[in-house]
């Protein structure tokens, strides 16, 4: 599966409250309705949180600090978003789609990753990664 997970920031305008309700209940269902028009196979957010456990890994680890959210997407493969996107359906859906985000998100400071996950641990037993099998 090859993913994309984009580190979000809400527009400066909006509270995280306003955000969160806009990104959950306006951006979530249009991604649905467009999801096949993309290729989507699965669709995450991952809502943040300004908690005790973020400013101290900020603080501990130094980072630039926080972002207010996690979009994760996933498609079967790269050629398959690729193709999704040269079609007008994907064209437009994905043009819709970044129309969007432009009412809730800062996209100038957002940013992205796309890859695939190599899951190293996933809480149940197995055999721990080595150097030899790595």
């Amino acid at each position: 599966m090859f993913k994309m997970s984009l580190a979000v920031f809400r527009r400066p305008d909006l509270s995280q409250q306003e955000f969160l309700d806009y990104w959950r209940n306006i951006h979530a269902p249009l991604v649905l309705r467009l999801a096949g028009d993309i290729r989507l196979v699965r669709y995450v957010q991952h809502h943040g949180e300004d908690c005790t456990l973020s400013r101290q890994f900020v603080w501990h680890r130094g980072v630039a600090g926080l972002h207010d959210g996690v979009a994760q997407l996933w498609w079967r493969s790269e050629a398959d978003r690729l193709a999704a996107a040269a079609t007008d359906a994907g064209a437009e859906a994905s043009r819709l789609l970044r129309e969007d985000e432009r009412r809730f998100c800062d996209l100038t400071r957002s940013t992205v990753s796309f890859g695939v996950e190599h899951v190293v641990f996933d809480g149940r037993p197995s055999k721990r990664l080595t150097r030899r099998n790595a």
